[in-house]
């Protein structure tokens, strides 16, 4: 005679159901790489440095590398915009470290951190879209945050346009940012911000002391 054990019957009430949604729905923003909408980025041209915040608050900083030719919005110019951005478009969720992208598709291509003679896009595109007039054609100049190879230029001037970064660095903040989240570039040290001084308060050795 054969006798089958039913499990218990557990009962979830329903608050525990929408906690227990809301946690999922988190953690799958992370770890999809959806990002928060509550996060945002300060970039400062000065340091070469950028500041992640959340609702305004510092979290970590990065290393970056602006255009060696300098800032500006002019069409063919190979200037970092300045000003007020968002987050357009993402592109890269899943490939891996040194994942090389041409015309923002992966070509199957994995390079090493600073391999001789080479400089393409790699790890993850960031793409941006200007919010005022002076930056209005950031979008239409395929300005990105993105991973570079080159990373013994990061903190240094060294890109044509885009926003580079290690490509640890891309790849977690690509987790961080969402569709809409802010980004904002400025030409002075992130000490004339107010996030910047609250992170260096805390972590003196991360900032430089605030000049022009």
């Amino acid at each position: 005679m054969n006798i089958t054990h039913r499990a218990p019957m557990i009962h979830v009430p329903s608050y525990g159901l929408f906690w227990i949604a809301a946690i999922a729905a988190v953690l799958c923003l992370t770890s999809c790489g959806q990002g928060d909408p509550r996060n945002g980025v300060i970039i400062s041209v000065k340091d070469q440095k950028m500041l992640l915040v959340h609702n305004g608050a510092p979290v970590k900083t990065y290393g970056v590398s602006t255009s060696k030719f300098g800032l500006g919005s002019r069409r063919g110019s190979l200037h970092t915009p300045l000003g007020r951005m968002e987050v357009a478009r993402k592109i890269g969720s899943g490939a891996p470290s040194g994942a090389v992208f041409k015309s923002r598709r992966r070509t199957g291509e994995v390079i090493k951190v600073n391999a001789p003679g080479r400089d393409p896009i790699v790890s993850r595109i960031i793409w941006l879209r200007g919010k005022q007039s002076r930056n209005r054609n950031t979008y239409a100049r395929y300005i990105y945050i993105h991973g570079t190879p080159e990373e013994r230029n990061i903190g240094h001037p060294a890109s044509y346009g885009c926003i580079r970064m290690k490509s640890r660095d891309i790849i977690d903040l690509y987790r961080q940012l969402a569709i809409g989240s802010g980004v904002n570039i400025i030409r002075r040290s992130l000490m004339h911000t107010n996030a910047g001084r609250d992170y260096a308060a805390r972590n003196e050795s991360y900032l430089p002391a605030a000049g022009n």
